[in-house]
């Protein structure tokens, strides 16, 4: 049977490689041969190899309330905001919401982790919006069939402000974090997306509570964090998991060269990139240093992405401001704004990259 009839196949391909990646559930219903195509490792290298491929950051962002936004104050209003999945195409500008399952239907888990893995995003633990307790659980929705299904939740007890990073394959790594007593952890897990299997990973030489993980170059990095002692008192330290080994190597006492909170650490291939008191620095080799500062509409950074020789950042300039964003050129370290509809403007809590 042919792709489509009269049509050379290597010819229907290349029209299917060039569709928008939202359309893909659709288009794999309409025949079992469209169906194989979409979802062929094959079909998604030849996108990518054709520069067809789509890159979208998706963020945990709270909804703004109807009659609050007549008013221009934000979701911080609302006694419990209800956190959703935006969906920004970096690219286009557009934003989108991405409908949640139907164990999800009160929104999304507060202060939960979300990781991309292939063509499916994982969300990982956060505190139940109805009970406000810390949650072990998993769901994944995969892209290409546009469903949600729960996965097997997280073990190893109650775990919260935990980092989380994916080698974009096949594993979703976790570390660190703090248990219901508010004790920072050391131990750190590993979740097999395909075979929705937990592995515990040995324990890191120290506890990192708010720590940020970023895999790179093959190897995970746990940044920063504080211990159970400190309590807020961020640490300049890192930690780098041998994946092939399963070990972790010893601590690198001054990777960061302020003691600063982590969470906007991001690869960027040959470096890595974070914003820090009003600047956004880079990690060149072993030395950190200064590229641009950050727009004052950015005071508060939320959430930083690395694509096509550009950071995309978004972040507020105070506490229940709109969240907005900008792209930086890492070039000509020019700011550029990016135009944010009033409905996703609310506070975002996290956030990661996806190419499909």
């Amino acid at each position: 049977m042919d792709l489509i009839s009269g049509i050379p196949e290597d010819v229907a391909r290349d029209c299917l490689i060039r569709l928008p990646y939202h359309h893909f559930p659709t288009v794999a219903s309409v025949c079992k041969a469209w169906g194989a195509q979409i979802h062929s490792p094959e079909f998604h290298r030849q996108r990518k190899t054709a520069n067809h491929a789509q890159k979208i950051l998706l963020t945990v962002q709270s909804k703004i309330q109807t009659q609050i936004t007549k008013t221009g104050l934000l979701a911080k209003s609302a006694s419990n905001p209800v956190y959703r999945l935006s969906i920004l195409e970096p690219k286009s500008g557009s934003w989108s919401e991405l409908g949640l399952g139907e164990e999800l239907g009160s929104g999304l888990p507060m202060f939960c982790q979300i990781a991309c893995v292939g063509h499916d995003l994982v969300v990982i633990g956060g505190w139940d919006p109805e009970s406000w307790k810390a949650s072990n659980s998993v769901f994944v929705y995969n892209f290409l069939s546009a469903k949600w299904r729960r996965g097997t939740d997280m073990p190893a007890g109650p775990r919260t402000f935990f980092a989380c990073a994916s080698d974009q394959d096949r594993t979703v790594y976790v570390a660190g974090g703090h248990d219901d007593e508010k004790n920072a952890l050391r131990s750190a897990l590993a979740y097999d997306v395909p075979r929705d299997a937990w592995e515990m990973l040995p324990d890191m030489a120290r506890e990192r509570d708010e720590c940020k993980a970023v895999f790179r170059g093959g190897a995970l990095r746990v940044i920063g964090g504080y211990c159970t002692e400190m309590q807020g008192r961020f640490e300049r330290s890192a930690e780098v998991l041998d994946v092939g080994a399963w070990r972790w190597g010893p601590v690198e006492e001054e990777f960061l060269d302020e003691a600063a909170c982590p969470r906007t650490c991001v690869d960027g291939g040959a470096v890595m990139y974070m914003c820090r008191g009003g600047d956004v620095v880079g990690l060149d080799g072993d030395t950190w240093r200064k590229i641009a500062k950050v727009p004052r509409e950015l005071r508060n950074v939320a959430c930083v992405g690395v694509l096509d020789g550009a950071l995309v950042v978004i972040g507020s300039s105070g506490f229940g401001e709109p969240h907005v964003g900008f792209f930086l050129d890492l070039k000509s370290g020019a700011w550029a704004n990016l135009v944010s509809p009033e409905e996703f403007t609310g506070h975002v809590q996290s956030g990661c990259l996806m190419e499909i």
